[in-house]
């Protein structure tokens, strides 16, 4: 039997945690929110907050951040935080280790312009 996760709002959300990344594999099939997935866009998946959320993500180990927007579910894998696009992985410097220790936080909800 699979795990369950419950959507939810935490406008204070700040976490480290490890993030991964997705790419290939999905590019062009559908995300949660029922978009197509593009993994050139800088987008991110997270379990539980809200869809269509913008994330601000720091690379602990090479300091790099990047606001993103959360488009899909996941990561299912252990004890995985994030899931990023091959872009945003690429932007923060985690594609050649496929992991990276990350801080989270939530920046809000993504407007019309962040929405494509």
């Amino acid at each position: 039997m699979g795990k369950y996760y419950t959507p939810k709002h935490e406008p204070y959300y700040d976490v480290e945690g490890i993030a991964s990344w997705y790419g290939d594999k999905f590019h062009g099939k559908p995300t949660a929110t029922g978009e197509i997935y593009n993994q050139y866009d800088l987008t991110v998946a997270h379990k539980t907050l809200p869809l269509n959320s913008l994330l601000y993500v720091t690379n602990l180990e090479n300091g790099k951040s990047l606001m993103l927007r959360l488009n899909d579910r996941g990561p299912f894998i252990g004890n995985r935080i994030i899931d990023l696009s091959s872009a945003a992985a690429k932007a923060l410097g985690t594609t050649e280790k496929g992991l990276a220790k990350v801080r989270v936080q939530y920046a809000g909800p993504a407007n019309k312009k962040d929405i494509r």
